[in-house]
């Protein structure tokens, strides 16, 4: 058994979670990050645990009494896995590819209509574990949304992403700006969605290193012009 791309992704969640919690995670938790059933996270979670990267325990459930419930921490194997240095994790042809497959999705807009190319985007993010990939499936769906609002207001975001001081600032500023307007249009349980989602986002973009900033800041700047 090995750590394949989608177990990757869950056990980066679930780091994600511990370190932001200090506390044990429930499956029922990751899930809900994920956007999976809590099943899926926690037969997922039972594979992770047989390769080392995390271990359980149990701890009493507050909402029943006398109940315990199952949570996971992850091991000092997952946190050496995740502490290498980011360039080490860079994988410039993954990077293309989720590069070339977002840029497909956005050129094609016009042909497949703004709904249906947002729905493929939000079934591809859930598939995108590495941080830098992660971060530009969000930058995607937020540039689909700015085009299906009709995209006016395109050349002054344009122009804050450019002039910003930094590129790190530059691509939080667009994506702030983009999902005020977007939050506008959706329901409350799509809203909440996407906005758990920009907040993940922000978390792993403080992450990366000055090399994938420049590379997710480069994609940003190109593909304004799909």
């Amino acid at each position: 058994m090995s750590l394949t791309k989608r177990r990757l992704q869950f056990l980066h969640t679930l780091v994600e979670l511990y370190q932001k919690t200090k506390l044990p995670i429930h499956y029922e938790a990751l899930a809900k990050s994920l956007g999976v059933s809590k099943w899926t996270a926690y037969d997922m979670l039972k594979e992770i645990e047989k390769l080392g990267f995390i271990t359980r325990s149990y701890e009493v459930n507050t909402k029943v009494t006398g109940r315990s419930q199952v949570v996971f921490v992850p091991t000092d194997k997952a946190s050496d896995l995740f502490n290498q240095s980011r360039n080490e994790l860079v994988d410039l042809v993954d990077w293309k590819k989720t590069v070339e497959n977002i840029s497909g999705l956005l050129k094609d807009l016009n042909n497949t209509g703004p709904n249906e190319a947002v729905r493929k985007i939000w079934a591809e993010i859930p598939e995108a574990s590495v941080r830098i990939n992660f971060c530009a499936y969000i930058i995607g769906l937020l540039l689909m949304y700015l085009k299906k609002l009709g995209g006016k207001r395109g050349p002054w975001i344009q122009r804050i992403v450019l002039t910003a001081p930094s590129k790190e600032m530059g691509m939080t500023m667009f994506v702030g700006t983009v999902l005020g307007m977007a939050l506008q249009t959706m329901n409350d349980e799509l809203g909440l969605e996407i906005t758990e989602l920009v907040s993940r986002f922000l978390q792993s973009i403080s992450d990366l290193s000055d090399e994938e900033k420049g590379l997710l800041s480069d994609f940003l700047s190109e593909a304004f012009h799909f």
